[in-house]
């Protein structure tokens, strides 16, 4: 249930890196280990660490051929944590020795591999996980500490393991209670049946069989378990800054919000909002009432938040919210910093209680953030694309880096809830970060038409609509408390049955 205490309580659970774990030596380690770097990985049987070998084996020759002593490396006081969440990313600490008489330069590269066994013994059974590798000048008998980050599936099961690199091993339990954050998808993919239920105190909404289909990304979400439950965003305003919205499309046209205080073409400001004739919202892109949208990415967000529920085309996540047009973007798809400023106060002045940025740029903003902080204090929930850099942080990423403070930021995955190749991870610097569909995702198009994209401009959407569900059964949601729900619910934080 919710409880805006539960971040801090659970933050306090996760247990911190500890002291020196006793390293276990396997005879099949230390045989390998006492042969060349380069040479280590020739004697497993994983096909990763083979392809790996066979691009170094030229290296590997002409260091044989300059060298009568090559360098004899091993790993020793490997530190873990002692706990661990499945589908996480936990750093691993880690001592390279050099104990042989040969310095390691830079065509010495040491290969630590680590992996996940059930016992202390390696055998072909056991999980490769990762590797590491070290390139800089390391003198015979000399020692460094190094540090990597693992990633543990989240089809893990519970239970104790050990990890392994090279003759060290470190053990640790796996403990699926705890709240996890991970710097590659941080808080994980969006549970719409969970987050929805938690907004009203209740419990996770049933099961329900999926859609299939073009619908995989709803049912990725969880939105049918939402929709069974009467939750459809009725009542929700959802604003898209973007390149516009095709407001005449069969599939939005009854979704699309109205400003019902202004005369259409009477050339009057007639609710006084300092914007005449603002109708279907406002395009900062040009200054003028315009929104319709030429380039069709905007109105491919707009599908896919509220895409109407018929029997044609998609439905949309939120299917009965309404979408505010705002374009911040001209018809090339690019715009303003000042300009996006803009669209977010007018949206959120103007009625919106949600607001959808698939965009970014590289520079932080004043004018941006401060727009953004307005609109949270307003308690309008800013959702914003995490990028599609192929970065390892979204920090660098604006608007997506202010969810520090306010709103969410959102990296893409694919139908199997893998991590899109394009899409900027979350990083070392926490932020609320979750994850949704955004690979060959099919939505709206300008006339009438539909298609599908990629992007993290398509996962930002989902969890737009997801907002927009949860509003509608409780409207008096903070952007502190959605923020708090979203993560408290999503798939990292999950118990794992």
């Amino acid at each position: 249930m919710f409880d805006p205490t539960i971040s801090a309580i659970a933050e306090s659970n996760v247990h911190p890196m500890e002291g020196n774990n006793e390293a276990i030596a396997t005879s099949r380690f230390a045989e390998i280990d006492t042969v060349s770097t380069q040479l280590l990985g020739s004697q497993l049987d994983d096909s990763y660490v083979r392809q790996t070998v066979e691009v170094w084996e030229s290296s590997v020759q002409s260091l044989q051929e300059t060298h009568q002593t090559l360098p004899d490396l091993i790993v020793s006081d490997i530190n873990a944590p002692t706990t661990i969440k499945a589908g996480t990313s936990v750093s691993v600490e880690y001592t390279l020795t050099n104990q042989g008489e040969a310095s390691v330069g830079y065509w010495d590269s040491s290969y630590t591999y680590f992996y996940l066994s059930t016992d202390t013994t390696l055998d072909d059974g056991d999980t490769y996980l990762d590797y590491d590798y070290y390139r800089s000048g390391l003198a015979a008998g000399e020692s460094r500490n190094e540090s990597q980050y693992i990633s543990f599936e989240q089809s893990l099961a519970p239970g104790n393991y050990y990890l392994f690199a090279s003759i060290a091993v470190a053990s640790f339990n796996l403990n699926p209670s705890l709240d996890s954050y991970s710097i590659k998808s941080g808080y994980g993919l969006i549970n719409a049946a969970a987050a929805v239920a938690e907004a009203i105190n209740q419990e996770p909404f049933a099961d329900v069989p999926d859609l299939g289909g073009d619908s995989w990304g709803a049912d990725l979400v969880k939105a049918p378990e939402v929709w069974n439950a009467g939750y459809t965003g009725e009542g929700v305003v959802v604003a898209v800054l973007d390149t516009g919205v095709d407001r005449n499309h069969n599939d939005l046209k009854d979704n699309i919000w109205k400003n019902t205080g202004e005369i259409a073409g009477n050339g009057i400001d007639d609710d006084e909002n300092g914007f005449v004739d603002d109708v279907y919202g406002w395009n900062f892109a040009s200054d003028h009432n315009d929104t319709l949208d030429v380039h069709s990415h905007g109105t491919h967000v707009a599908g896919t938040i509220a895409g109407i529920k018929n029997d044609f085309g998609v439905t949309g996540i939120a299917y009965d919210a309404q979408i505010m047009p705002v374009k911040v973007l001209g018809d090339d798809g690019s715009g303003s910093y000042e300009g996006v400023a803009q669209g977010i106060r007018y949206a959120a002045d103007n009625g919106a209680d949600v607001i959808n940025m698939s965009l970014g740029g590289s520079y932080d903003s004043d004018a941006v953030r401060l727009a953004v902080e307005y609109a949270a204090n307003k308690g309008v929930i800013v959702v914003s694309a995490a990028g599609n850099d192929s970065d390892t942080t979204t920090m660098g990423h604006y608007p997506a880096a202010y969810a520090t403070e306010w709103g969410l930021a959102v990296g893409a995955v694919d139908d199997n809830n893998n991590m899109a190749y394009f899409s900027n991870h979350v990083g070392e610097t926490k932020l609320s970060y979750i994850t949704a569909p955004g690979v060959d995702v099919l939505s709206t198009t300008p006339n009438n038409s539909y298609d599908s994209y990629s992007g993290t401009s398509m996962a930002a959407p989902h969890v737009a609509g997801v907002i927009a569900l949860m509003l509608e059964a409780n409207p008096y949601l903070t952007d502190a408390q959605v923020r708090q729900i979203v993560a408290a619910t999503a798939e990292n934080s999950q118990f794992i049955a």
